[in-house]
């Protein structure tokens, strides 16, 4: 029987399997906070349920959902702690969550820039929505064009993940409106509204006027990653007003899409079905939920929708 200093065999093949479609090895540690953040213990008497909570961001609102669902372990795409704790007390939040998972024994493991780096990761998901501007080209093939990684790991990589790295730069097969491209990604993100950014000159003019030939993406705060990236338009979740001025005189066009959508659909589409089927190899009850609660921070509302 197991201690029940240990973690449940559960937990183990949970984080055994993130580790292995997305080993920590690929995370950018220089700043990242990847791996098992918070462990739950064996219970001493019974098991704890095959069930897990995949979340973009951990919330106080996501916790008491994994509380309310009987989650034993938390997947969430970013890390929940990132400094060092001097004390954990009720008034902070994440240290709150800390303690209510304690409480109800839930584990949370988090993946972050692994996922970010793998062949196949949310950086490639959002590669492939250009998949089908180009199909509906009428003189194109439908695939996106050539795929390359914008910032290459350096370091060795596990055996398996050779050519690994951030963010991706598309070659499209052909030339496209630069509207396609930004319906494309409103589409499949859900969103009505997003923010772009063109060269001088065109603010106010249509982008069913401009056209472009490559597009780099990168999930989350992309900057840093694209900045140099040889392409006409830049697809990234956020980025500060200096960096997206600097880029617009470069003559480059940019395409914020707020920092978590450019992330959740990843969680629903690739990483549920993908982590279920492999748990499922050891433990046939084992199930993967995508919360429910979370969410987005910002909302976009129209002023006068605001009017009494």
């Amino acid at each position: 029987m197991e201690s029940p200093l240990q973690s449940p065999l559960f937990t183990q093949r949970v984080v055994k399997t993130m580790r292995n479609l997305y080993p920590e090895e690929l995370a950018d540690r220089a700043w990242d906070n990847v791996g098992l953040l918070q462990e739950n213990i064996n219970p001493t008497s019974g098991t704890v349920p095959s069930r897990v909570l995949l979340t973009n961001d951990l919330t106080i609102t996501v916790a008491e959902e994994a509380i309310q669902k009987q989650a034993s372990v938390i997947v969430s795409y970013h890390p929940f702690i990132f400094r060092g704790l001097k004390s954990i007390n009720l008034s902070d939040p994440h240290q709150r969550i800390v303690l209510r998972l304690a409480q109800h024994n839930i584990a949370v493991y988090s993946p972050h820039t692994a996922v970010d780096a793998v062949l196949g990761g949310v950086n490639d998901w959002l590669a492939s929505i250009l998949n089908k501007v180009q199909a509906a080209a009428a003189d194109a093939p439908s695939s996106s064009g050539n795929v390359t990684v914008v910032q290459p790991i350096k370091t060795p990589v596990p055996q398996g993940f050779e050519g690994a790295g951030y963010g991706r730069r598309v070659q499209l097969a052909a030339e496209t409106d630069l509207a396609a491209v930004v319906r494309a990604y409103a589409d499949a993100l859900g969103m009505k509204r997003v923010m772009l950014v063109r060269p001088g000159g065109q603010t106010g003019s249509s982008p069913v006027n401009h056209r472009v030939r490559s597009v780099a993406v990168c999930a989350g705060s992309g900057y840093g990653v694209l900045k140099d990236a040889d392409a006409d338009l830049i697809v990234t979740g956020e980025m500060s007003h200096h960096d997206a001025l600097r880029l617009k005189m470069l003559g480059k066009c940019v395409l914020t899409v707020f920092h978590s959508n450019s992330e959740r659909g990843f969680l629903r589409q690739v990483l549920r079905p993908q982590l279920e089927e492999a748990l499922r190899k050891e433990d046939a009850a084992a199930e993967v939920l995508v919360s429910e609660e979370d969410e987005d921070p910002f909302e976009i509302w129209e002023a006068g929708e605001l009017a009494g």
